[in-house]
C-alpha cells in the first residue's frame, strides 16, 4: 500500500527532518521540543477529551485561525489547539492567553505523521472534530482519524496551481487523504476547483478567514499616535522575505537626494531574521532605529529607517503608515497576506508573485485597494507617488475598507458548517 511506503520513507528521512528542525530552532529560538513525547502522541497526564481540535501549523495559520477560534470560544466550545512551529505556538499562547488561563483552550504539539503517533494522539484526546487550517493535509492523520471516527475538516482551504501539480504527481498517496476529508471549506471557487481535482469530495466556498480579523482599536490608536508624533509620511515594507530587503534598500538608495523622503518602516516576516536585517541596514550605511530598543516611539521619526523588530504590533505599524508594500511578492515566495493592511485602511502595493493570495490580491487590485507593480523599484516609485497624492491615497483607503467589508463572513459560515460536530 502506498501509505505504508510513505510511512517507511518518513521514518527513514525522519533524522534529516529532525536535524532541519533543530537548525531552525537554533535560528529562530523558542522551545521546539523536537523529540518530546508529545511530538509522538505520548502524554503522561490526563487531558480533557471531546474538545474541538484545531491545527494551525505556524505563525500565519495561527493568526488566520484567530477569528474562528474566538467564535468557537464565544459559543462555549472547548478547544484543543496544536502547532508545528515554536512561533505558531507562541502566537497562540499570546492570542488566547485568557482562554488558556481558564482552561477553555489547551495547547500542545501536532504529532509527527506516523500512524502510531496519530493513533495515540487521537486516543488520548478523543476530539469531536479535527479542523485543519488552509492546507495541512497529512495522509496518516486523515487515515487514523477516519479509523477513530473523528471527522476531519479543512477550513479556509487554499491550493495554488503549483501545489495542484505536486499533489497530482503524488495522487496515489494524496487522493485518499483528500477524499477522506469530511468537509472542505474553500476560500475561492478556484481553490474549490483545484481541491476537487486532487480528490476532495464535499467542498463548499466560504471565503477567507483573514477578512474577519478586526485590528484592535488600541493598536490602531497607538499607530496613529506614532504617525502624529513623527509628522512625516511612512512607507511600510511589510512581511519582507529573505533577499527582498536588499532589493528595497537598493531602490531607496537610487532615489535622488532630495529633501522630504518618507520614513521607511521595514518589518521582516520572520522574527529570526531581525538581527540579519539590522545587519543589512547597517552595512548599507543607513541611519535606522530598532523598535525593540525604543522606549518612546516618538523619536523614531528622526531616522531614515525604522526596523520593526517586534511581534504582535503589525496593526500599529499599518496604522502608522501612509502606504504598505507587501513583501513575499517581489521574489518568488508566493506573496504574504495583504488583508491585514487593507483591514487597517492602508493602500497596498504588491509585486508579481502572489500565488498564495491570488484571489485576494486580484480582488484588491480590481477594487482599487491595491496596486500591482513589476519590481521593488517600481514599488518604491508607486509608494512615493501615493505619498504625494493625498486624494488618490484617500480613495485607496476608502476602497480598502470597502474591499474588506465585502469579503467578510467566512467565520460565520465556517461555524455554521461545523455545527453538526460542535
Amino acid at each position: 500500500m502506498i501509505r505504508q511506503a510513505y510511512t517507511v520513507l518518513l521514518w527513514l528521512i525522519a533524522p534529516v527532518l529532525w536535524l532541519s528542525l533543530w537548525r531552525r530552532s537554533r535560528r529562530e529560538g523558542g522551545e521546539w521540543d523536537i523529540l518530546s513525547p508529545a511530538r509522538f502522541g505520548r502524554f503522561r497526564a490526563a487531558s480533557e477529551q471531546g474538545r474541538v481540535w484545531i491545527h494551525a501549523v505556524s505563525l500565519g495559520e495561527t493568526r488566520a485561525a484567530r477569528s474562528l477560534v474566538d467564535a468557537l470560544l464565544d459559543e462555549g466550545c472547548r478547544i484543543l489547539l496544536t502547532h508545528t512551529t515554536a512561533t505558531g505556538r507562541a502566537e497562540g499562547a499570546r492570542l488566547f492567553a485568557a482562554a488558556i488561563a481558564d482552561g477553555q483552550l489547551e495547547q500542545t504539539w501536532f504529532p509527527y505523521d506516523f500512524p502510531g503517533s496519530m493513533r495515540r494522539f487521537l486516543a488520548h484526546f478523543r476530539p469531536r472534530v479535527c479542523v485543519l487550517v488552509e492546507r495541512e493535509v497529512w495522509p496518516n492523520l486523515v487515515a487514523q482519524a477516519n479509523a477513530a471516527a473523528v471527522p476531519v475538516v479543512l477550513v479556509s482551504a487554499r491550493l495554488s496551481r503549483t501545489s495542484v501539480a505536486s499533489m497530482l504527481r503524488l495522487r496515489r498517496l494524496m487522493q485518499p487523504a483528500f477524499s477522506g476529508l469530511a468537509l472542505v471549506l474553500a476560500q475561492t471557487r478556484y481553490d474549490a476547483e483545484r481541491l476537487l481535482s486532487v480528490g476532495a469530495r464535499q467542498v463548499q466556498v466560504i471565503g477567507n478567514l483573514k477578512f474577519d480579523i478586526e485590528p484592535p482599536d488600541t493598536a490602531l490608536q497607538s499607530g496613529r499616535a506614532w504617525s502624529e508624533a513623527w509628522q512625516r509620511p511612512v512607507v511600510m515594507l511589510a512581511s519582507t522575505r529573505d533577499g527582498e530587503e536588499e532589493l528595497f534598500i537598493e531602490a531607496v538608495r537610487a532615489l535622488p537626494p532630495t529633501a522630504g523622503h518618507p520614513l521607511f518602516l521595514l518589518v521582516p516576516r520572520h522574527p529570526q531574521r531581525f538581527d540579519e536585517v539590522a545587519g543589512l541596514l547597517q552595512a548599507a550605511g543607513l541611519a535606522f532605529e530598532r523598535r525593540s530598543l525604543l522606549q518612546d516611539m516618538s523619536g523614531a521619526g528622526r531616522a531614515d529607517w525604522l526596523l520593526g523588530d517586534s511581534v504582535g504590533e503589525m496593526p500599529s505599524y499599518y496604522a502608522a503608515s501612509s502606504v504598505a508594500i507587501i513583501g513575499g511578492s517581489f521574489r518568488d515566495f508566493g506573496g504574504q497576506n495583504l488583508v491585514e493592511a487593507s483591514a487597517c485602511s492602508v493602500p497596498v502595493i504588491v509585486g508579481p508573485y502572489t500565488r498564495n493570495f491570488e484571489q485576494a490580491s486580484d480582488d484588491a487590485v480590481a477594487a482599487g485597494a491595491a496596486l500591482r507593480v513589476a519590481d521593488a523599484r517600481a514599488a518604491i516609485a508607486a509608494a512615493l507617488d501615493l505619498v504625494g497624492n493625498a486624494s488618490r491615497r484617500t480613495a485607496m483607503q476608502e476602497a480598502a475598507k470597502a474591499f474588506v467589508e465585502a469579503h467578510q463572513g467566512a467565520t460565520r459560515k465556517a461555524v455554521s458548517a461545523l455545527r453538526p460536530w460542535l
